[in-house]
């Protein structure tokens, strides 16, 4: 059969002829303008002016102190697992504002976990010293009360250094 160059004859060897895809769309400029602002806003560290190392540091250790909490409880059983794991996410949210510059959140973290933590330092350690020796469970709780405590005391002083200061004043969040 001649060969007639308007019929193609498709073979399984020959390359594939179809058109190449055109390159995906990018973003304009004006829409990167207006993403990254909105990506900021939602993010929870998102702050201008930028926090200071000691802002960033106890809203890790308060992200610390809550799970030592969660720790705490599930060490030392089930009786008040409710009532604890709200307080603990309450406290999470506050130290999330507390980050993005609320200056009542860090009065709420420093005057009400702080104090829950010291309050339940006491009543481990009276429970402790009634129990002895403590069981593994009342170690474990023990060490996360301690490592709550510590985490606490420690994220309450930064939250109130100079530096944070300057920076809880220059972001205007009530």
């Amino acid at each position: 059969m001649p060969h007639h160059p308007d019929v193609t004859n498709p073979s399984p060897t020959a390359p594939d002829t179809a058109l190449p895809r055109p390159p995906r769309p990018r973003p304009r400029s004006h829409e990167q303008r207006l993403l990254a602002p909105a990506l900021a806003r939602m993010l929870p560290g998102a702050d201008a002016p930028p926090a200071p190392g000691t802002v960033r540091a106890a809203f890790a250790l308060w992200l610390t102190a809550a799970a030592a909490g969660v720790f705490m409880t599930a060490a030392d059983g089930l009786p008040l697992l409710p009532l604890r794991m709200a307080v603990l996410s309450a406290a999470v949210l506050v130290a999330v504002r507390m980050r993005r510059g609320a200056r009542w959140a860090r009065w709420v973290l420093a005057c009400g976990l702080g104090a829950t933590g010291a309050l339940s330092l006491t009543v481990w350690a009276g429970d402790a010293a009634a129990g002895w020796p403590p069981d593994v469970a009342e170690v474990l709780a023990g060490a996360g009360c301690v490592l709550h405590l510590a985490a606490a005391l420690t994220a309450t002083v930064l939250m109130f250094r100079p530096a944070a200061n300057a920076w809880f004043r220059s972001v205007h969040h009530r």
